[in-house]
């Protein structure tokens, strides 16, 4: 809340999946309904959607985003369609919700 109170467009919140994952985004929605909040710490493929889902405008990724073995043998199609495939999912998510 302070972040937010000194004017950040946007509150990190980290790490989600201990705390509870998207239940705790949906949790803390409830009383932070105007708050941006951008889930990290245990998003993944299976996992990005329900983040969004539950409220976050966006997902922090890290170690799920780059398989180490295609930076290893430099597979630029690989990142790209790791990165295409969140772009798809956020994209799916979010127009699920507005729906």
């Amino acid at each position: 809340m302070a972040a937010w109170k000194a004017g950040a467009d946007f509150v990190k919140v980290f790490p989600c999946s201990p705390l509870g994952g998207p239940a705790y985004i949906k949790a803390l929605k409830r009383p932070f309904p105007t708050v941006s909040l951008i889930a990290s710490g245990g998003v993944n493929q299976q996992t990005a959607a329900d983040f969004i889902e539950a409220g976050a405008v966006a997902v922090g990724i890290g170690r799920d985003l780059i398989q180490p073995a295609a930076i290893e043998r430099r597979e630029g199609g690989w990142i790209r369609e790791l990165s295409r495939r969140y772009l798809q999912m956020v994209g799916d998510a979010r127009r699920q919700k507005a729906a």
